[in-house]
């Protein structure tokens, strides 16, 4: 019987260390799929305000954005080019939110700089781009940047940059995943998607 009952107690704690474990790479991430739910959770504004995501998801449709932070400049022309086409898709029903692990005050930062209306959150911890799946440990290289542009909170992942269409119910109906940061989805495409499921 004891060895029964260590038994399990080791494959809990194997199954629950696995969880929490980062993958190394950006090719190594299971993130959640279509048809599957982004899990509430409250983020900080700009504004360093706390938003709990669920009320947002249910006033639109949402285009969700994870990006690296306001440091990276594929980031920036990504955001860019989002704020250039924010008027047809907000004219198609859907509202924009951008999801980094950058601080609320580097948030604010790239507001500025990048002449971005739409929504900015920080999730500096970590706890939503891990629960969707789309984190990855970050290289040496990048730790201090992120470390700096997280106010110290978060020195060991990357969000993989990624783009999701959601419902009001905050499930997942388009996803365009890019474990190459240097390759994003174009306005055109996202435009096009967003049409064709409003």
């Amino acid at each position: 019987m004891k060895k029964v009952i260590c038994i399990v107690l080791i494959t809990i704690g194997s199954i629950a260390n696995g969880q929490s474990v980062i993958p190394k790479l950006a090719t190594d991430i299971s993130p959640l799929l279509i048809g599957e739910k982004i899990p509430n959770t409250t983020l900080k504004s700009s504004e360093d305000k706390e938003v709990v995501l669920s009320d947002l998801f249910k006033k639109k449709k949402t285009i969700l954005i994870f990006y690296r932070g306001g440091w990276c400049p594929y980031c920036n022309s990504h955001l860019s080019a989002l704020a250039e086409s924010e008027q047809q898709l907000l004219s198609l029903g859907y509202q924009i939110i951008a999801i980094s692990p950058d601080s609320p005050s580097n948030l604010a930062v790239t507001e500025k700089k990048d002449k971005v209306n739409y929504l900015l959150l920080s999730d500096s911890s970590g706890e939503l781009a891990k629960a969707v799946g789309i984190v990855f440990e970050a290289p040496e290289n990048y730790k201090n940047i992120v470390k700096k542009h997280s106010d110290g909170v978060n020195n060991m992942f990357l969000p993989v940059p990624s783009v999701f269409i959601l419902n009001k119910e905050g499930v997942i109906q388009f996803e365009h995943i890019a474990p190459d940061f240097k390759h994003r989805i174009a306005a055109e495409l996202l435009i096009a998607v967003a049409k064709n499921l409003k």
